[in-house]
């Protein structure tokens, strides 16, 4: 019989030695690592504003950014009835019945599922229902608004008339509705804004049938800048007038201390055309541009614009203007 040879043993090399030892290290490190089971603070600032008979508008302040939430947990009377996104602030929740009480509270949670305790709660009761009401309440006839700061801005408006009452005001900013408040309320402090930009709030009253007023006239709100020094960037008293084949662009520059001749125009949210203003040409009071157009008469323009600085950066927007073409 022959006798099998010997084999020698496998040694593993220097390199491979090494990564075990990394590997074994990773291991002992992540077993010895403590899970996340802080909760983040409970959601303060929550508000409840009756929209309609079904209705209810619930609001809150967003979370420290530190806090790491990832989502807000809406409860009704303490059970849970809507979750929204981190970067959801508010909540219309439908559904509900006419002329009867209802307290809301918000929870948030993190990345690792820890919910915060609840805020503290809102109260709030529905109006009565109205029977076949299709009126809307007339729009708000002035509006009026002001900055607080680099981040917050003061809105007024006049009290709307509604043939069965009006129930809330809503205030939208580029045709999104992003605050609402009560029936008898006119004004409100809207916060979370960016420093150096130009805001345009419409304000829209609603009824208990839940019909919506026109927007009221637009209000122009420049919040100031971060440090609160230094020129604000934006281009002013922006407007836009169509007229069949064209649109008719005005504007006054920012002072930035120096004639700017670069504009960069976006329309409906695209940067467009650059428009240049050659030497001589400079605009130093308001400025004027004839934009061609050939879209179909109705087609509806958003249009804004922004100035090149001296230090070559482009500065903040305008206002936005909304234009049917002619």
């Amino acid at each position: 019989m022959r006798t099998p040879p010997l084999r020698r043993p496998v040694t593993p090399t220097a390199a491979a030695a090494r990564r075990l030892a990394v590997a074994a290290a990773l291991l002992a490190l992540g077993a010895c690592a403590s899970p996340d089971t802080r909760p983040p603070g409970p959601p303060a600032g929550l508000t409840a504003q009756a929209g309609s008979a079904t209705s209810v508008h619930v609001m809150w302040q967003s979370a420290d950014p530190r806090e790491g939430v990832t989502r807000y947990q809406i409860l009704q009377g303490g059970a849970p009835v809507r979750e929204v996104p981190a970067d959801k602030t508010m909540v219309d929740l439908t559904g509900l019945a006419p002329l009867t009480a209802y307290s809301f509270t918000v929870r948030a949670e993190d990345a690792a599922g820890n919910l915060s305790a609840p805020s503290a709660a809102a109260a709030v009761t529905t109006p009565a229902a109205k029977a076949e009401d299709h009126r809307p309440p007339t729009a708000p006839a002035t509006a009026a608004g002001h900055p607080d700061g680099a981040r917050a801005a003061v809105l007024t408006w006049a009290p709307a008339t509604d043939d069965t009452g009006v129930t809330a005001y809503d205030v939208y900013q580029g045709g999104v509705r992003i605050h609402t408040a009560g029936a008898t309320e006119t004004g409100t402090r809207l916060t979370g804004l960016q420093p150096d930009t130009v805001y345009t709030f419409t304000v829209r009253a609603r009824d208990g049938a839940d019909n919506s007023s026109p927007d009221s006239p637009p209000v122009d709100v420049t919040t100031a800048t971060a440090t609160g020094k230094g020129p604000v960037t934006s281009p002013a008293d922006f407007t836009a007038t169509a007229s069949p084949g064209a649109v008719a662009l005005s504007w006054t520059p920012p002072d930035t201390g120096k004639p700017t001749a670069e504009y960069q125009l976006y329309v409906n949210g695209q940067p467009t055309t650059v428009i240049q203003f050659g030497a001589g040409a400079v605009p130093v009071g308001r400025a004027a541009y004839q934009l061609a157009v050939s879209e179909p008469a109705g087609t509806v323009w958003a249009l804004k614009l922004r100035a090149r600085l001296p230090d070559g950066n482009w500065g903040s927007f305008s206002a936005e203007r909304r234009v049917p073409l002619g």
